[in-house]
């Protein structure tokens, strides 16, 4: 049994797949509508219900994931309806988390510098979805032999050390370590040992008396996002669309 069938097509495996198929593919077709209304080419334009309201894509999005996600409880990880179920889910996924800095700042900010949540917020799913489905398993218990899978002690040890490597990485302000770390756990541990951001609910409360550590904490995190602050953009616009600087607009107006 070679690589592929073992990790990908195992049973049970398919729906993930087709979910992140279908989630990938309805975020790259979302941006590139909404940028060719962006730039007033093609066909496309937006969608206005009564009274002039914009209905952003996120509101059938949530539509769609809803009816996916109660779809795969009830039709199970087999069969033709779990497959329709997982495949709904990523569609609907796709289009709440393409306006997910919307709906995190309640203001139309798609297009502005904040609206690249969004497609962080996506690749950071697709990445994380990807990891489970190439065999990685959350928490970091994948790669035990079968006497410690049967001690359920071990078990046990091993989520509660990663998940508290994570949650410490978590609250030194590196929330893409964190969640990444639950998955792999040497990342949890990088994360957890290094210095915490200076704004970080860790550096408030453990670096407050501790002039150095708050200094030496600070130009490591200068230094660390003029490095890849720029690259991270350029990424973040080559996906999704570089921002224009105009205000955003509050959705109660709207």
């Amino acid at each position: 049994m070679g690589w592929f069938e073992r990790n990908i097509m195992e049973p049970g495996k398919l729906p993930l797949l087709l979910a992140l198929v279908s989630f990938v593919l309805t975020f790259v077709i979302t941006r590139g509508i909404t940028r060719l209304i962006r730039a007033g080419k093609g066909p496309f334009r937006n969608i206005s219900g009564s009274g002039g309201v914009h209905v952003h894509h996120v509101v059938p999005g949530v539509i769609l994931t809803i009816i996916g996600g109660f779809g795969a409880v009830a039709g199970g990880q087999y069969g033709f309806g779990s497959a329709l179920a997982a495949v709904i889910f990523g569609i609907g996924a796709g289009l709440v988390l393409d306006e997910f800095a919307l709906v995190l700042h309640l203001a139309d900010v798609y297009w502005t510098p904040d609206g690249r949540k969004s497609v962080e917020m996506v690749v950071l799913t697709a990445s994380l979805v990807g990891l489970l489905l190439i065999g990685f398993s959350p928490l970091g218990v994948n790669d035990l032999d079968e006497d410690q899978q049967q001690n359920r002690a071990v078990v046990l040890a091993n989520v509660l050390v990663n998940f508290a490597f994570a949650l410490i990485a978590l609250f030194k302000g590196k929330v893409r370590i964190a969640v990444l770390g639950l998955i792999i756990p040497l990342i949890a541990l990088i994360g957890a040992v290094r210095l915490a951001r200076p704004t970080s609910l860790w550096a408030k409360r453990f670096y407050r008396n501790r002039p150095r550590a708050r200094a030496k904490a600070g130009l490591r995190a200068y230094h660390h996002d003029r490095r890849w602050a720029g690259p991270r953009r350029a990424f973040q616009d080559w996906i999704g669309g570089a921002p224009d600087s105009e205000p955003a607009r509050s959705l109660e107006r709207r």
